[in-house]
């Protein structure tokens, strides 16, 4: 299939390799990537330093300034924001937080066809929060109000047409702290049926045993799809895919897959590896996990959805060179460009 897009892997653009293909990162401003995505010169004496703590290990991070947004999106077409992930856009009293205002800040640098899609803050989406060195009890768990009021309002009304997706990911659940399948069952069916009626919900179970019938007949019943992970605890993308019978159930004809961590690597270690996110790193890039994207690819194509390839560099080490080895090999098989 021919379209009339352009692709240029040697300077990592990737917004032309296909209208239902969106290829994108999770989260941006590295500056890792200064001479892939982001030019040098443009941020001269405006990249800012912070300490950020990884598994009791300090790693310093080079952060580009808010505008480079721009740049990011003649690249791609799709960008992940996962800051939401940590704090809502509207406190208790409806007042905002400094995470609105920087989403904000991010929409003022895009243009009509840019594509997000936010992460549904954790004290929606997590059983339990970390406070200090333990875990409690998360009282906001699945609270349809607080998603409403706090972030679900406020991201429609800052990003407009630009918003193509929620992203809700719930935490691994070690055995000892699992619901029944049915109670989970249970309470999503709840959830979504007291929140807005959206056909761009999208959910990530990181709990291999939620991934069963159940579930998937509430995903189903809501079409919220269901999102496929390439992350540390789960089975690799096939048969997550096969669990749910091949279905996809998202009916607003989207699809995202998240390629997060080499399967069996924990996050502390993944970030370690791929710390300074500028290379990939010997032994991270797993070809199983690039051959099964590739046909997935080609399986959201013969469906007729759109996927959303979402790339992390913890998967490999930076995501733009995991972006163009993926684009490479789909376009060699697949022959559409």
């Amino acid at each position: 299939m021919k379209n009339n897009l352009t692709v240029d892997l040697t300077t990592f653009r990737f917004r032309g390799i296909h209208p239902k293909i969106l290829i994108g990162t999770a989260s941006d401003r590295y500056a890792g990537w200064i001479g892939q995505i982001y030019t040098k010169e443009r941020y001269q004496g405006r990249i800012s330093r912070r300490t950020n703590t990884v598994g009791g290990k300090s790693f310093i991070e080079n952060v580009l300034p808010v505008d480079s947004v721009e740049e990011y999106f003649e690249h791609f077409p799709i960008l992940e924001i996962d800051y939401t992930f940590y704090r809502p856009l509207l406190d208790t009293d409806g007042k905002p937080t400094p995470n609105y205002h920087v989403l904000r800040r991010y929409q003022s640098h895009m243009k009509d066809k840019d594509c997000i899609i936010v992460k549904v803050p954790q004290m929606i989406t997590a059983q339990k929060l970390r406070r200090g060195n333990t875990y409690r009890k998360n009282e906001t768990y699945l609270n349809a109000d607080v998603f409403t009021r706090q972030f679900y309002e406020p991201a429609v009304d800052v990003l407009g047409p630009s918003l193509t997706g929620f992203l809700f990911e719930q935490e691994y659940q070690r055995k000892q702290d699992r619901t029944p399948v049915s109670h989970m069952a249970q309470k999503l069916d709840a959830f979504f049926d007291a929140i807005p009626s959206d056909t761009r919900y999208h959910i990530e179970l990181r709990t291999e045993s939620y991934l069963s019938t159940p579930v998937f007949e509430v995903l189903g019943k809501h079409g919220v799809g269901q999102v496929l992970s390439h992350w540390t605890w789960l089975s690799p993308l096939r048969k997550q895919f096969s669990k749910a019978n091949r279905i996809l159930f998202n009916s607003g004809g989207q699809w995202v897959v998240r390629l997060i961590t080499p399967i069996g690597m924990r996050y502390e270690a993944a970030y370690d590896k791929a710390h300074p996110f500028d290379t990939l790193v010997e032994g991270m890039l797993r070809h199983e996990m690039v051959e099964e994207t590739v046909s997935l690819m080609k399986t959201a194509l013969e469906e007729g959805f759109t996927m959303s390839l979402i790339i992390n560099n913890r998967a490999g080490g930076n995501a733009p060179l995991i972006a163009r080895h993926i684009t490479e090999r789909f376009i060699n098989t697949s022959g559409i460009i």
